[in-house]
């Protein structure tokens, strides 16, 4: 595994874990915000894993990268990580993202919990790929 996709799976890893600590704290909004961070830092590892010549992309969308990956790929999770992980980048992370966003509108446990058990999916399927490829 190259360095650098060692160092975006590290990355991955704290944001995993600051998304379980702030869930257990009954903070759903930073936990959703965490685990899409986690699932961008994953997937951007991945992306390494699979073209280490080329430049990441400057973006946080969960959604793009998917696209730039080989479609078997993630292929179980790319629905919900398009659907779910895109919607909470900016509403979590701002609270003048969107028009109306007030407390009753932002993620709620069912809401954080879903996040987090996908993002742990992904940077577990993230890893297994860089270790299969550095073992190529």
């Amino acid at each position: 595994m190259s360095e650098a996709v060692e160092r975006w799976l590290i990355f991955a890893e704290e944001d995993l874990k600051a998304a379980e600590i702030v869930l257990r704290e009954g903070l759903y909004n930073q936990a959703c915000f965490h685990a899409q961070q986690c699932a961008e830092k994953a997937l951007k590892a991945a992306l390494l894993t699979h073209a280490p010549d080329d430049a990441l992309p400057r973006t946080h969308s969960v959604a793009d990268l998917l696209r730039r990956l080989p479609p078997t790929w993630f292929a179980d999770l790319r629905a919900a990580l398009s659907e779910i992980m895109d919607s909470y980048y900016l509403p979590t992370r701002y609270p003048d993202a969107l028009p109306g966003t007030l407390p009753e509108g932002l993620p709620d446990q069912g809401d954080a919990e879903e996040a987090t058990a996908l993002a742990r999916k992904v940077f577990e399927q993230a890893r297994r790929l860089a270790a299969q490829n550095s073992q190529d």
